[in-house]
């Protein structure tokens, strides 16, 4: 992708040329965020696939060729009801690849139902996914509906799936066996009609060869692995990443962003971004709010800040404390602090976003330990 500069002596933004893309009479610092629109190919072929269903705010975007060789995997896939398993970095995006298959598949008027394995305390996980009865257990009121039975007729998002105790592992493959389950504390077998997406950043088979993933489970969901490749194998489409996220941010803002400062963009050609296309967003999302003017400008503190080597906490298994009182114990160590390389997700190990969820469904207030 050109970044399609011209020097000239004026520091002053000129018309576009829409005629020969291949020079535009900008300033020689700055790139045009819509001479790359401008560039870019018609929506039919500058990229295999765009979310039909999009609201506005989630879409695959980019060309590359690793992407491309993702998205042409997605439209053979997704007519059949074979399960799907995404393997990729955190934040390459594989809950929108899984939107994407679903989107494309007969099922696509059905729900389309996610569950994070790893948010869910490992107490109520079994009644998360299969529902339970009223009865049966203590604080079960009333029966509920599990998230199987809510996507039947459509598709399950089954992400963070090397996260699952080994016996909900049990119970998962009952369901991708026999296409059945029964609620906790029920004894009626309720038929399932669901096609099971899975993802995981973790190496699967490695979790295998270790004990701590069922064997015959992995078989059963490796039915058709999709890799969703790392930003830093995909660097052609950081132009439109950055194209596509500082017009949604300056629309949220309020803002005007025409330009991107030409160092910057050489910048974060050149990082490795860990965070992969999320930490992208989150770097764009800043700079647009940082932004004085109509020229995006990419400060390189944001992209040369190493996360330093944090030991996770160790609970000592013989303390017989619950979920949520280990959380509480390292929140109390970091102050409440979550997020950064300090903060409580850190020393668990865990994802933030995982580990944020977990303290909400625990209602836990990591505000009194500030």
């Amino acid at each position: 992708m050109s970044t399609a500069l011209a020097t000239v002596s004026s520091m002053s933004d000129a018309p576009l040329h829409r005629g020969d893309h291949s020079e535009f009479p900008f300033a020689a610092n700055v790139s045009s965020l819509q001479a790359r629109r401008d560039m870019r190919p018609s929506a039919s072929s500058q990229i295999s696939l765009v979310l039909k269903k999009d609201t506005g705010s989630n879409q695959i975007v980019g060309n590359s060729p690793a992407l491309e060789r993702v998205l042409e995997l997605v439209k053979r896939v997704a007519p059949y009801d074979s399960t799907v398993l995404l393997l990729g970095e955190t934040g390459t995006g594989k809950e929108l690849v899984a939107q994407a298959i679903h989107q494309r598949s007969a099922r696509c008027n059905g729900p389309f139902v996610k569950v994070n394995c790893a948010a869910l305390p490992s107490e109520l996980i079994a009644s998360e996914l299969f529902g339970h009865e009223k009865g049966a257990f203590t604080s079960a009121m009333r029966q509920r509906i599990g998230r199987f039975e809510a996507a039947n007729g459509g598709t399950i998002f089954l992400d963070e799936i090397a996260e699952l105790s080994p016996e909900i592992q049990v119970s998962l493959l009952r369901v991708l066996q026999e296409k059945d389950f029964e609620r906790v504390g029920g004894n009626r077998t309720i038929k399932t009609d669901v096609r099971v997406i899975a993802a995981t950043n973790k190496d699967l088979q490695r979790e295998v060869s270790e004990g701590r993933f069922r064997m015959d489970l992995f078989y059963r969901l490796n039915v058709f692995p999709v890799h969703v490749p790392p930003l830093r194998e995909r660097v052609s489409d950081i132009p439109v990443l950055v194209d596509y996220f500082a017009a949604r941010f300056a629309t949220r803002t309020g803002k005007k962003i025409t330009h991107i400062e030409k160092r910057s963009l050489s910048a974060m050609h050149e990082y490795s971004w860990p965070g992969n296309v999320r930490e992208l967003q989150n770097v764009v999302e800043r700079c647009v709010i940082l932004a004085d003017g109509e020229v995006l400008h990419v400060d390189a503190a944001m992209l040369t800040e190493e996360p330093r080597s944090i030991v996770p906490t160790v609970i000592p298994s013989g303390l017989g404390m619950d979920r949520k009182v280990q959380i509480e114990v390292v929140l109390r160590e970091t102050r409440g602090k979550v997020y950064g390389p300090c903060g409580a997700a850190a020393r668990l190990g865990l994802p933030a976003t995982t580990l944020d969820s977990q303290i909400r469904s625990l209602s836990i207030n990591k505000h009194q330990f500030k």
